[in-house]
């Protein structure tokens, strides 16, 4: 890591960064495009050493080179897993063979995982910890705080009481390297509605845990950590957790085949700016589904625009309402748009998964293009344009 990068990550003196910044990864999960992530591992040095999590395997080797560095011949006595995902816990059976007498402290559902992921019998070095249990690593004491299915049902997050930081598994997180050095809201929104959106309830109730404490630094497995901007962070998680919009606008992303369905959507676009709206249109043939679903929550809302293809939505933008579905999509004011040249059913398809969502409200009109938008179209945009109103 460069100079800049280790100071972004600095905690303190006892307790030092040890992951691996991969600056090459393009595709996160094998379905997110992102400008390389970071894997993130502490160490807290103290009389007893806990390491925070390991990394990808991506990592392997700079994740051992960095913990040398760090231990300095001194060994670990505990590792605590706080996710089992194998971006974050592919290291621990090397880990655990490396150093045998180390302690694999988690929640039961770790100790559950462990046995799926690894051919090493690691069940009789595992210890499992409760809500709230202690570990004292002498001057540093470690709390721990379950979050079940923030994102996963085994993940914990921990407080060291000394210095007041809270190791915050994915929560928290932002996808982009640490090298990027860019301002981490755009990643950590992307990252959020795409990785941990479905699980609203659950990060609020995490977040009223994280009320109780006295935190000076979050410090979470993907992303910079957080000093001075904590209330901010928390802020946001809290907003989007409530499935609240964090902009406000008309987001439009649309499937054309031809393009006819494309200008009538870049022409009604132009119209509602005049109108004074905030307009953000996306071609989904061209973006990612995954940038739509962020935008689709940001914004308080959101016109669905297809063509009909084969008596269905034209699939980019089935694409996008199934993800949007699956991530628990709701609380919005929602206007619909389909073209069809002789049978138009997209509208119907699109009402039915919106249906299936709480609390979306569907204005009138909806409307449908026959071919190409036509003068004799102006009275239902501009209805719906009424309709869609902030």
């Amino acid at each position: 890591m460069t100079d800049k990068e280790k100071e972004r990550m600095k905690i303190s003196d006892d307790i030092r960064y040890v992951g691996f910044d991969d600056t090459e990864l393009e595709i996160f999960e094998s379905q997110y495009p992102t400008e390389g992530i970071s894997y993130n591992s502490y160490v807290i040095l103290d009389e007893k050493i806990a390491i925070m999590d390991t990394v990808d395997r991506r990592g392997t080797e700079a994740y051992f080179d960095n913990l040398r560095e760090t231990l300095d011949d001194r060994k670990p006595s505990y590792l605590i897993i706080q996710h089992m995902e194998p971006d974050h816990a592919a290291n621990i059976e090397k880990l655990a063979l490396m150093y045998p007498e180390l302690v694999l402290v988690g929640t039961a559902n770790v100790g559950k995982l462990i046995g799926q992921f690894f051919e090493s019998d690691l069940q009789d070095r595992f210890t499992p910890v409760k809500e709230n249990d202690t570990l004292s690593l002498g001057e540093h004491t470690l709390r721990f705080i379950t979050a079940p299915m923030v994102h996963w049902p085994e993940v914990m997050v921990t407080y060291e009481e000394k210095e007041k930081v809270l190791f915050s598994a994915d929560a928290f997180g932002t996808f982009g390297a640490l090298a990027n050095d860019e301002e981490w809201i755009a990643d950590a929104s992307h990252y959020y509605f795409n990785i941990v959106g479905k699980y609203g309830a659950q990060v609020q109730a995490l977040l009223k845990k994280a009320a109780g404490l006295d935190i000076s630094l979050i410090a979470p497995l993907h992303g910079p950590v957080h000093k001075d901007d904590i209330a901010f962070v928390i802020e946001k998680y809290d907003k989007w957790s409530r499935y609240e919009p964090d902009k406000k606008g008309i987001f439009i992303p649309y499937a054309s085949i031809h393009g006819n369905t494309k200008k009538a959507v870049l022409d009604f676009a132009k119209e509602l700016e005049d109108m004074g709206e905030n307009v953000i249109t996306m071609d989904l043939t061209k973006e990612d589904v995954s940038e739509a679903v962020e935008q689709a929550f940001l914004y308080d809302r959101i016109i669905f625009v297809s063509a009909t293809y084969d008596l269905e939505i034209f699939p980019p933008m089935n694409d996008l309402l199934h993800h949007l579905k699956i991530k628990n999509y709701q609380k919005r004011k929602v206007g619909i748009i389909e073209n069809g040249s002789w049978s138009p059913m997209a509208a119907k398809k699109m009402r039915e998964y919106l249906e299936s969502m709480k609390e979306i409200e569907i204005v009138e009109p909806v409307i449908t293009i026959r071919s190409t938008r036509k003068a004799s179209d102006a009275d239902s945009f501009r209805a719906l344009a009424d309709a869609m109103k902030g």
